[in-house]
C-alpha cells in the first residue's frame, strides 16, 4: 500500500539534516527529467517566471537563482531529503523530524511525495529548492503543461513500487491537482480517497489549512503504525478527527472533528 502526498512551498534547508537520516539519503529517480524541465526553466526571465506561475518579482527571482544553481548530481551540499525539506501545513502535521530511524525506513517504500519537477519522491530522495507546480502550464516536447510532459510516468513508477509492496492500494492524501497526475487510466490499484472535514455554519465541510495539516497527521499516523490495510484506516484518530463510517464509502473515507485542536 502507498500514501500519497502533495509537496509543499515552502522549504526549510536551514535545520541540519540528522546525520544518521543524511546517511540513508537516496536519489531521484527522475533525475534526468527534472533536468530537462530545469533547461526550460533557464530559458524565461524573472519576469516570465512571475507570469508563467503567478509569482511576485522576489519570488520569480529567488526561484531563477534556484534553476541556474540546480544541479543533474545532488549531495550533501546542495540538496536536503525531501521529507525534510518539505515545510507547509501538510509537513507541520507529519512532524518527520521526530520519526524514528525504523519509520522512515517504512517511509521509504510506502510514501510517495508527488512533485511537479521531479515527478515522484520517496521520503529520502535527495531535493535541491525548487518551485514548480504540478498544475504550471509549461509548454514542453510532449505538450502544453507538466500532465502532458509526465504522462504515464508517475502512474508507471506507482505500479512499480505497489509490486514490492502488500496489496495494490493508493492512498489519496494529495491535493487534486497532485492526484490529476498520478491517478491516471495507467495506475494498476485500488484507491482509497482519505478527506477531512471540520464543523463549520451547521455542516461539516473541507477547510484547506485543517485539511493539509490532517493529511500529514494521518501520514505520520499511517507511518509509526505500519498500515498496509484500507481497513486499518478507519482507527485513525488524531486532533479531534475521527471516522465517520455512516458518510463513507469504501473507496472514500470521511473523518470529521465538530472542534479544532487547541
Amino acid at each position: 500500500m502507498l500514501y500519497l502526498l502533495s509537496p509543499a512551498k515552502r522549504l526549510d534547508y536551514e535545520t541540519p539534516v540528522p546525520a544518521a537520516v543524511e546517511r540513508r539519503a537516496t536519489l531521484p529517480r527522475f533525475s534526468d527529467r527534472a533536468a530537462e524541465l530545469i533547461a526550460l526553466l533557464r530559458e524565461r526571465s524573472p519576469a516570465q517566471v512571475a507570469s508563467l506561475m503567478k509569482l511576485s518579482d522576489v519570488l520569480a527571482l529567488l526561484n531563477v537563482g534556484r534553476y541556474a544553481a540546480w544541479q543533474r548530481a545532488a549531495d550533501a551540499t546542495n540538496s536536503k531529503p525531501a521529507l525534510l525539506a518539505f515545510a507547509g501545513d501538510v509537513y507541520a502535521g507529519l512532524q518527520a523530524r521526530s520519526l524514528k530511524t525504523a519509520d522512515l525506513d517504512w517511509a521509504q517504500r510506502h510514501l510517495v511525495i508527488l512533485s511537479g519537477l521531479y515527478g515522484v519522491l520517496r521520503p529520502l530522495d535527495r531535493l535541491q529548492p525548487y518551485r514548480l507546480e504540478m498544475g504550471t502550464a509549461l509548454p514542453n516536447a510532449q505538450g502544453k503543461d507538466l500532465y502532458a510532459f509526465w504522462g504515464d510516468r508517475i502512474a508507471v513508477a506507482l505500479n512499480e513500487q505497489l509490486a514490492a509492496s502488500r496489496g495494490a492500494v493508493v492512498v489519496n492524501l494529495a491535493s487534486v491537482e497532485y492526484a490529476r497526475a498520478a491517478l491516471r487510466p495507467a495506475l494498476q490499484a485500488r484507491v482509497v480517497e482519505c478527506v477531512f472535514e471540520d464543523w463549520k455554519d451547521g455542516r461539516y465541510r473541507v477547510i484547506s489549512f485543517f485539511a493539509k495539516r490532517a493529511r500529514g497527521l494521518m501520514a505520520r499516523w499511517a507511518i509509526e503504525h505500519r498500515v498496509d490495510t484500507p481497513a486499518h484506516l478507519a482507527q485513525f484518530e488524531a486532533e479531534g478527527y475521527a471516522f465517520d463510517a455512516r458518510a463513507s464509502a469504501p473507496q472514500r473515507l470521511h473523518f470529521r472533528r465538530r472542534v479544532a485542536a487547541a
